[in-house]
């Protein structure tokens, strides 16, 4: 596996992971984008879904991050690529898939999701929901984290979970492996019912 990183701007962080294949067919690139305020775990969750996909998936991923100079509070954002050959431009240009956490973050950074995409917002705070030729899925994500678990800490896990289940791009064991290998181990039974939850919470989408 080849781990690199690369620093393009101040505010922008890209890093390329790869693997072999090991016989997963995928037949273009595919584009996500994790967007939300400083401090709901979006750059995380970028982290994650790379690391899913490339260390446990057996695909090549690249992933990316940017977000304003208030370190919490403002719109963030990191995407991810993940392909079945190497990623030669690590930028989201056409994305097939979005979360959005907030109203501010879904305004920003939902005008490239492309024909068919899938939009997953949380419903709790994205009220304004923009119409386009792609699939949105709103839900109380970060209710159901305070509600189900008393943490909306795990909110991202949740999303996560369930931008899975949404997407199918890694499998549900790759996508626990690697949140379980991100989290302190006092907090492993939390973040694993997080995104079971997650999981469970996507199935009633049709997408």
């Amino acid at each position: 596996m080849r781990f690199s990183t690369f620093y393009y701007l101040p505010s922008t962080v890209c890093c390329l992971l790869s693997t072999s294949l090991r016989g997963v067919i995928m037949s273009r690139r595919y584009e996500m984008r994790f967007s939300g305020s400083g401090g709901q775990g979006m750059i995380l969750a970028g982290i994650i879904m790379a690391e899913a996909a490339s260390i446990y998936g057996g695909k090549n991923a690249a992933q990316s991050q940017s977000y304003g100079p208030e370190s919490r509070g403002g719109a963030s954002k990191s995407e991810v690529i993940i392909s079945d050959e190497e990623v030669d431009y690590p930028k989201a240009t056409s994305i097939d898939a979005m979360l959005a956490m907030t109203q501010e973050a879904c305004n920003k950074y939902c005008k490239d999701i492309k024909q068919g995409g899938i939009l997953l917002v949380d419903s709790d705070e994205v009220k304004d929901v923009p119409s386009g030729n792609f699939k949105v899925c709103s839900f109380p994500i970060t209710s159901i984290a305070r509600d189900e678990l008393g943490k909306t800490i795990v909110a991202n896990i949740i999303a996560l979970g369930m931008i899975t289940e949404l997407t199918k791009i890694v499998s549900h064991e790759a996508i626990e492996k690697a949140v379980l290998a991100r989290v302190p181990a006092a907090f492993l039974d939390l973040n694993k019912k997080a995104l079971q939850i997650g999981f469970e919470k996507a199935k009633a989408f049709k997408v």
